[in-house]
């Protein structure tokens, strides 16, 4: 069940043919659905996989005892003799999974390719003699892989053809680094013409952009709160978000994921009782949420969000790094996707990473919160600028995008992504996976659960020429690995079919079609009927 925020309260959605307008300040608007899934693996499936968890940990601790012992060799990083009577610096459970767990399936990470990250790549082979402690080249190439795993949404990171001729013009006439921050000699003409684009694209009075998506987060989240600020972020945040907050001295405070019952719950609680001991009010309260969450693939609820910011006066952070330019219908963003008044979100984050085939983040709103932060960020004082040829790239990506190039080829990119998605996403649920988020959302989880698996599934499919990410423990909970699939516009009819074929094979091969069909393993998304909302 879906829901709709209205003056009332939360109401369920009805089919799109049903849908009656909803009064936002006034104003009738019509809210798109949200229809997410998130479905409960069977019993025995989460008993095999702890019991695999199980012995896997049972097997680690009996090879450490005899590393100790010196009967097997300790491949992995331990303190030096001199050092033996100090505090262990390696030795903890994430060094114990490493050493024991993760190293028998390293070979699925890291590995190395030699092209552009296009629908098809090129991926150098490698082998192991020492069961994935060390790697070696064998000097042949895996020609057109399949790449279902790379960020590339609307196709822009691919070879070089006359389309980049800007960016190989602005690389002979400004070379490749700014050798200086913003706040020195690092700032460019190009610079001002892409924060001026950004600010255009997004529908805000201005923007400033940063050579680093990560630092984006965690160097200005400190430079907005700090010491005696609330933060109340997604429990399923980014680690940037994580770490700014974390760097910026605030109290947090997590809410369960996309879930209104809880953040209300914490806003209404930090309205009333204010500071822990003192009970003075705090100074500001920071919503952090993303536009897409990028291991679940589930969409903010943006408007029940902004309702809720409104009526208890805090402000709204949203990191757009996987929503912007592949949701909402000229792919601008969950702002866009919603039909809403780009004014409603106080902070705009995104990354030019993913849907425009660069790097660097920028930071978007009000006038006065970009000059504040141009002052006051630490990644415009102690980190270097933009390259430039970097810059020229976003500058012709989001052009293409709002078909400022005289063509319509961005909104088609934008279009055939979201004929991708959905078509993948119906195929992948009729052959019975387990897939996770937003029916929209390009990114796709399928859960696998058991760390055997998930090696035996990244394996298998290389062999067959596709290439996919696979995600484990602690990046997601234990009992919840799953394969990451990131649709592009770049994807042919046939590609997709191709990587359906051999997905089909190996859910009956490894027995992956967990799916029945029941409700969500996470009933609080859903059962919110008696939450009230006002504007």
């Amino acid at each position: 069940m879906s829901f709709v925020v209205s003056g009332a309260g939360l109401l369920p959605w009805r089919p799109h043919s049903e849908s009656k307008s909803i009064k936002q300040n006034g104003k009738p608007h019509i809210y798109k659905p949200l229809v997410e899934f998130f479905e409960e693996a069977p019993l025995h499936v989460m008993v095999f996989t702890y019991l695999g968890y199980g012995i896997g940990t049972l097997f680690g601790y009996l090879r450490d005892f005899m590393r100790n012992w010196g009967i097997e060799k300790c491949n992995a990083a331990v303190e030096r003799e001199e050092q033996k009577d100090f505090v262990p610096l390696y030795q903890n459970f994430e060094n114990f999974y490493t050493r024991n767990l993760y190293m028998r399936i390293r070979d699925n990470w890291n590995r190395p390719i030699c092209s552009a990250p296009g629908s098809l790549f090129d991926m150098l082979e490698r082998v192991s003699d020492d069961y994935n402690w060390t790697f070696r080249y064998t000097g042949r190439i895996i020609k057109d892989v399949i790449n279902m795993g790379s960020y590339n949404f609307l196709g822009m990171a691919a070879s070089y053809d006359e389309s980049m001729r800007t960016v190989k013009e602005v690389l002979e006439a400004y070379g490749v680094g700014v050798a200086s921050t913003r706040h020195e000699m690092g700032t460019l003409d190009k610079h001002t013409e892409l924060e001026d684009l950004v600010a255009k694209f997004l529908n805000v009075e201005a923007a400033m952009v940063f050579g680093m998506g990560f630092a984006t987060n965690s160097m200005n989240i400190p430079a907005l709160v700090g010491k005696g600020c609330l933060i109340l972020s997604d429990e399923l945040n980014h680690a940037s978000l994580v770490l700014g907050a974390r760097l910026s001295g605030a109290t947090i405070r997590i809410f369960k994921h996309n879930n209104m019952q809880s953040l209300e719950k914490l806003l209404r609680d930090a309205v009333i009782y204010g500071q822990p001991r003192t009970r003075r009010a705090w100074k500001k309260i920071l919503i952090l949420v993303e536009g897409i969450y990028s291991m679940e693939g589930s969409i903010v609820r943006l408007p029940q969000i902004v309702a809720l910011k409104k009526k208890y006066k805090a402000y709204l952070y949203i990191d757009e790094a996987h929503s912007i330019g592949s949701v909402g219908p000229t792919g601008r963003g969950v702002v866009e996707f919603f039909g809403m008044d780009p004014r409603d979100v106080d902070v705009y984050m995104g990354t030019f990473t993913k849907s425009f085939g660069s790097s660097g983040g920028y930071i978007a709103g009000r006038k006065d919160l970009v000059d504040y932060l141009r002052i006051h960020s630490h990644s415009a004082a102690y980190a270097v600028s933009m390259s430039p040829p970097i810059a020229e790239q976003i500058i012709r990506s989001m052009k293409l995008i709002m078909g400022l190039d005289g063509t319509t080829q961005g909104l088609q990119r934008v279009q055939q992504l979201a004929k991708n998605t959905r078509y993948f996403r119906q195929r992948l649920n009729e052959m019975g996976f387990i897939i996770y988020g937003n029916e929209e959302s390009p990114v796709i989880p399928l859960l696998l659960y058991m760390p055997g698996k998930v090696a035996a599934f990244a394996r298998h499919l290389l062999k067959r020429k596709i290439g996919v990410v696979v995600v484990g423990f602690p990046a997601t909970p234990l009992a919840e690995a799953r394969a990451r699939f990131c649709i592009s516009a770049a994807h042919t009819r046939e590609q997709l079919d191709t990587v359906l074929e051999a997905l089909d094979e190996m859910g009956d091969l490894l027995y992956l079609k967990y799916s029945r069909h029941r409700k969500s393993a996470r009933p609080e998304l859903y059962d919110e009927t008696s939450f009230e909302l006002e504007d």
